[in-house]
């Protein structure tokens, strides 16, 4: 198969498009035809996507791990899911990804492809959606009528997440770009803050929530903003216990893990029209080193999404 492969540790440049094995199936996996594959941009400095869950060297590797695309067959063991099924997931960090044409992964974590979303669409949704999903109500416990701070509501992650807020009946803040507010306030948010001229801390109190997908100074800057027994959640950086303790609030940091049932709920809330996924670029999966350039760059409003498969390029016309 054709595939993008890591063979040593470095950025974009260290990408190469080659023929690679078909993946092996272990127990439980069903091999995909990967017919769009999303890129995150910071992949390629993860510890992860060079070493196995054990710790031992893992290269030549494949990035890239959330995706669209037609299970092909299954292994023993394998249920939920059946040959012919088109499907979309967030694979494993420790394992091959989906910047290839075929992928192994476990069965458990493919959910049905949003049916008014072509291949190229649903590949941009799960991981940001999931982290969106997990940090609100898996780690937050976010609630109707409670008040939320999301920073960079425009980005991947923060698109997501204030779409979900306002669907669950969270009054929704978020700090954003000027040139994003209109979009940001489509989204669901009832306010918008634009972080190049104002300083949220100055604007806000008492937030029940905090999710931070900044980090650094934002991070330092959001614990005076979070009421006591409040949560911070940050996808970026971990809050510090110390810091949360004396203020009374919970801090999180946590790693994103795949999950078919949120797959479905969020494949619900985009078929009904009230989620919506956002492309910013497609590529064609040779040109995988420019999509990582690309997003190196920031500010995508949207995914930089890899097609692989002819019927995705199909059906994104």
């Amino acid at each position: 198969m054709k595939a993008i492969r890591i063979h040593e540790k470095g950025g974009p440049e260290v990408l190469v498009y080659e023929d690679a094995p078909k993946p092996v199936l272990m127990p439980g996996d069903a091999l995909v035809r990967v017919y769009a594959s999303a890129i995150t941009k910071d992949e390629l400095t993860w510890d992860v996507t060079y070493r196995t869950d054990k710790g031992e060297p893992r290269t030549p590797s494949i990035p890239g791990h959330e995706f669209s695309g037609v299970v092909e067959e299954l292994a023993p063991g394998a249920a939920g899911v059946a040959p012919g099924e088109e499907v979309y997931g967030l694979a494993s960090f420790y394992r091959d990804g989906s910047a290839a044409e075929f992928l192994a992964v476990r069965a458990e974590d493919l959910a049905p492809k949003p049916k008014t979303l072509d291949h190229i669409q649903a590949a941009a949704v799960p991981l940001a959606a999931l982290t969106a999903w997990q940090a609100l109500f898996s780690h937050a416990m976010l609630t109707r009528e409670q008040s939320v701070l999301i920073h960079g509501g425009a980005g991947g992650v923060g698109s997501f997440a204030v779409q979900l807020a306002n669907w669950a009946g969270a009054n929704v803040v978020s700090t954003a770009a000027g040139n994003n507010h209109d979009f940001v306030g489509q989204l669901g948010a009832h306010e918008v803050i634009d972080y190049a001229k104002v300083r949220f801390e100055d604007e806000l109190a008492d937030v029940d929530v905090v999710l931070d997908t900044i980090g650094g100074d934002t991070l330092e800057r959001s614990y005076g903003v979070v009421r006591q027994g409040g949560t911070l959640v940050s996808i970026v950086d971990s809050p510090s216990p110390e810091k949360a303790k004396s203020l009374g609030i919970n801090g999180v940091f946590f790693i994103l893990e795949p999950n078919r049932t949120q797959l479905e709920e969020i494949g619900r809330l985009i078929d009904t029209g009230r989620v919506r996924s956002f492309v910013d670029t497609v590529l064609p999966l040779e040109q995988a080193r420019q999509a990582f350039e690309q997003g190196l760059k920031g500010h995508s409003r949207g995914k930089i999404v890899l097609r692989v498969a002819g019927q995705a390029a199909r059906s994104a016309r």
